[in-house]
């Protein structure tokens, strides 16, 4: 498995980040509230991949299920989840892109349509460290396609980091920068087919 394909279907390592304070834990409520709630976002992400090796980039979402992956020189890599799949696309490689189905990684739990977090054995770890709420989620239909472990920090609710856990133990990690949503993102930031029809260069 590439270290594109490991971003959507791995565990992630945490990475120390200088975060804000919280008063305290955040319940499964309000950051159910908070994902639904997250209709339209970007941020400049910094992921860390399960080599060691990192990689910077753009991240759109538009719920639900969508998300948009621009990597930064050198990588030029786009990865694209949308109409239930998701897409990778390596300019390194003259083939078309490398296609998984959404509901076979850990990502489409925050992209579902209505995200319920206390839905019965789907959070598998819910901490506090004083500082960010942590939750492990998965899929509690199919635990065996991994879970996805999102940080959250409080006052108000932020997403800032997730990490991504498969059952092959692969890890990638992904930590957010400033979180702008509210956006009028265009569905063909998330079109998979035209950006087939149009190569990254």
């Amino acid at each position: 498995m590439n270290k594109f394909a490991s971003l959507l279907a791995a565990p992630l390592c945490v990475v120390a980040m200088s975060l804000p304070a919280a008063a305290e834990k955040l319940s499964l409520g309000e950051l159910s509230r908070y994902l639904n709630g997250l209709n339209t976002a970007s941020a400049d992400f910094t992921q860390i991949n399960d080599d060691g090796t990192i990689s910077t980039g753009k991240l759109f979402l538009k719920r639900p299920g969508r998300m948009r992956f621009e990597y930064n020189p050198p990588e030029k890599t786009l990865v694209l989840a949308s109409a239930g799949a998701v897409a990778i696309f390596d300019p390194k490689t003259n083939q078309g892109p490398e296609s998984y189905p959404l509901n076979r990684t850990p990502l489409s739990i925050i992209l579902a349509r209505n995200v319920d977090l206390a839905r019965a054995n789907m959070v598998v770890g819910h901490g506090y460290d004083g500082t960010a709420t942590t939750v492990t989620a998965q899929d509690p239909e199919h635990p065996e396609y991994g879970n996805i472990q999102l940080v959250f920090t409080g006052a108000p609710v932020q997403l800032r980091q997730w990490v991504i856990n498969d059952d092959a133990g692969n890890s990638t990690t992904v930590v957010l920068g400033a979180m702008q949503s509210g956006q009028g993102l265009s569905d063909t930031l998330f079109n998979i087919q035209l950006a087939t029809q149009r190569p990254i260069r």
